[in-house]
């Protein structure tokens, strides 16, 4: 039997990604799917605890090794409490980041060591990769605008301008490297059109769920 769906959305930060994530679950829901709608860091109570260290403070307040170790500890808590309990239920999972983000945000724009990163991945992610990864990629300069209007305190929209655009281009490395799964989805347009862009990627997928 084919277990349930794993959806994950990935991009730098103001790209649309929480709007499209919260729009694909209504939709599921109103075709009579059941959804389990969550997000990384978080997604767990531990997890959640995890987040507030990752996000909040000085940009420099951690070095790059301890976010990932902060990422997949939250990682590990989230699969086991929440992921791996809705893909058994039957529930379609969609998961606002997943480990692509470490690869981007701590692989490539933060220099870190990709070799650990994908140690610990093999270790704690294992088989419960994603099905599906939607790369959403916009221009840095229009995401941070975007999240400034946006008002949030993430210590990650504050790194600046060369910092996202390392993380833009690692995206499209990790969107290349798992061409298997990803797609990448123009996040330009209006959130209409990108809803669109993301029905047609995710549609396919949904032939053997219910």
């Amino acid at each position: 039997m084919k277990r349930a769906l794993f959806i994950t959305f990935e991009g730098g930060e103001g790209t649309g990604k929480s709007t499209q994530t919260a729009l694909l679950a209504e939709r599921l829901r109103k075709s009579g799917r059941q959804v389990v709608e969550t997000r990384e860091p978080g997604g767990s109570p531990d997890a959640d605890a995890i987040r507030q260290l990752l996000v909040s403070g000085d940009t420099g307040r951690w070095s790059v090794t301890a976010e990932i170790l902060l990422n997949y500890a939250a990682r590990e808590s989230h699969l086991r409490q929440t992921i791996v309990p809705g893909l058994d239920s039957g529930a379609i999972v969609i998961c606002d980041r997943f480990a692509d983000s470490t690869r981007a945000y701590q692989g490539y724009a933060g220099g870190g060591d990709k070799d650990l990163i994908e140690q610990l991945d093999r270790n704690i992610v294992d088989d419960a990769q994603p099905d599906l990864t939607l790369v959403f990629d916009l221009d840095p300069c229009i995401g941070l605008e975007r999240a400034g209007v946006r008002g949030g305190d993430d210590r990650f929209e504050r790194k600046g301008l060369d910092f996202h655009n390392r993380l833009r281009d690692g995206y499209l490395v990790v969107a290349q490297t798992f061409s298997d799964r990803c797609s990448i989805i123009d996040a330009s347009g209006t959130i209409e059109q990108i809803a669109a862009s993301v029905w047609q990627a995710v549609e396919p997928h949904l032939e053997d769920t219910k």
